[in-house]
């Protein structure tokens, strides 16, 4: 065993070693990956104390964390208590949050998201329908919305965008790239998986649209590049990052053949000199929901690691093995944990020493308060007996 950069023997030494990220000098590559925990405050779904002690327990030295994903607009949300990154408030609550991770020696990043067809009405204001690229509704066996008091029904069908507004859209990201540099983040990820309103974009069976946001690949593809340049243009590429799902199923999403326009988009990046491109795998893909572990499918960081020249991180059911073979055959550069970061605050220390994990709680995922979100101990030992 080599030694590490978290003290004393570390079983992994190519996860602890020191990686750059844009301006960035990361300590480790273990990642905190951004998590969806449905506990800002419920009327201005701003950051609050409690979500301040929730990631300063997860921060370390040099070491990254993806804050979960706030929507850049009001209409962009899809789930109840999500923190959003478009309102004075929300720049003072995330402020707390940074200064907390900063205050560790830690590195944040904030998600940029709008859900697109992933929401309810309830949920939007004045009640009105979701947006989406075209008309087109989530359907499928346990496809459920849930609404604004925590229930669950039928997706509805979305309004698509009109030509016009699709600029409002990206605009709303560009203004929340600037609130999230006003709030003091170190850089922004672009969320571009999972089924949401990008992804939505992309793929042929959700984006029906005849105008140049429609048809080719290269047209799926311009709401993503729009966004990009326009989150470029606040942050300077070197600081943000785009995250991807090119094999997931989560929130209906997929396309039949993934490969052309996954290849296409990755290379339409790759010149950028973006701080990293994220995947997540697809044998997770929906892991948020449910216990998912898709088999016999392909390996996203294996299939586009070749045309991917800059900073790779790769997430999706991780253990510490796994991430370090990964690292070892060069398919990623990071890893993003998830789940178990949830159980284990201080997770990069336990993965260092070989200590016991905590498991987590499903059941606590989402909504509540302390239980399940900052009660989770650290390993009681400096050392491994």
């Amino acid at each position: 065993m080599a030694t590490g950069i978290l003290g004393a023997d570390v079983n992994y030494p190519l996860l602890f070693s020191p990686l750059a990220v844009g301006p960035y000098r990361l300590q480790h590559r273990v990642v905190m990956a951004p998590l969806t925990r449905m506990r800002a405050d419920r009327s201005s779904f701003a950051p609050r104390a409690l979500n301040a002690e929730y990631y300063r327990q997860r921060a370390t030295p040099g070491g990254l964390i993806i804050a979960e994903a706030s929507p850049v607009i009001a209409t962009g949300r899809g789930n109840p208590a999500t923190p959003g990154i478009y309102s004075e408030a929300q720049i003072k609550g995330w402020r707390d949050v940074v200064e907390a991770v900063h205050g560790k020696g830690g590195l944040i990043f904030l998600q940029l998201w709008h859900v697109g067809r992933v929401s309810h009405s309830s949920l939007q204001p004045g009640g009105v329908l979701p947006v989406a690229p075209s008309a087109v509704p989530i359907t499928g066996n346990g496809m459920m919305a849930m609404t604004a008091d925590g229930k669950v029904m039928p997706y509805e069908t979305p309004r698509a965008l009109e030509t016009e507004e699709v600029a409002a859209v990206v605009e709303a990201f560009r203004q929340a790239a600037g609130n999230a540099l006003k709030a003091g983040f170190d850089g922004v990820e672009i969320h571009g998986a999972n089924g949401y309103l990008i992804e939505q974009f992309l793929q042929s069976h959700t984006n029906l649209r005849t105008d140049r946001y429609g048809g080719s690949i290269a047209n799926r593809a311009r709401f993503l590049m729009e966004i990009t340049q326009a989150v470029i243009d606040v942050w300077g590429a070197s600081r943000v990052g785009v995250r991807l799902s090119p094999y997931g199923v989560a929130n209906g999403s997929g396309e039949a053949d993934p490969m052309p326009l996954y290849s296409h988009v990755i290379q339409a990046l790759d010149p950028l000199g973006l701080a990293y491109l994220h995947f997540i795998e697809p044998r997770s893909s929906g892991a948020g929901r449910a216990e998912v572990n898709h088999q016999n499918v392909p390996s996203a960081m294996v299939l586009f690691r070749p045309i991917w020249r800059g900073v790779l991180i790769s997430a999706g059911g991780f253990t510490g093995e796994s991430a370090e073979a990964a690292l070892a055959a060069g398919h990623a550069d990071a890893i993003a944990f998830g789940r178990i970061f949830i159980s284990n605050p201080d997770l990069p220390r336990r993965l260092q020493h070989g200590f016991p994990l905590t498991p987590y709680n499903r059941a606590t995922f989402y909504g509540g308060e302390e239980a399940g979100y900052t009660d989770y101990p650290e390993y009681g030992e400096l050392e491994p007996a």
